[in-house]
């Protein structure tokens, strides 16, 4: 039973052929055909690479060292006070935009 027979074949073809359409065909083979081709190129080189004798490394210049980054320390955000402004009385004068003073109101 797991021999393929010729109508299996005639079978597989026939689903091939109605999967991916006649145009679509020889694209797929020549596509097959290049990874092939390159598959094989690269076992070669592969092959080749263990074949030849380990080149020495040239030797790497030294790092300087870099000098360690002191830690974050995070910080509370400082929220500002704010004081609202004192109530007017029913006799005091209105301020004037001339006469402002930074010292705190007289109560």
């Amino acid at each position: 039973m797991g021999a393929m027979r010729p109508w299996h074949w005639i079978v597989l073809l026939v689903v091939v052929l109605l999967l991916f359409g006649a145009k679509r065909l020889p694209d797929l083979a020549k596509s097959v055909g290049q990874s092939l081709k390159i598959f094989k190129k690269e076992i070669k080189e592969l092959q080749e690479d263990d074949d030849a004798p380990v080149a020495k490394a040239a030797p790497v210049a030294p790092v300087a060292p870099v000098a360690p980054v002191p830690p974050v320390i995070p910080v509370a955000p400082v929220t500002p006070v704010v004081t609202p402004p004192a109530a007017a009385q029913p006799g005091d004068p209105a301020p004037s935009a001339s006469s402002e003073s930074t010292a705190p109101p007289k109560v």
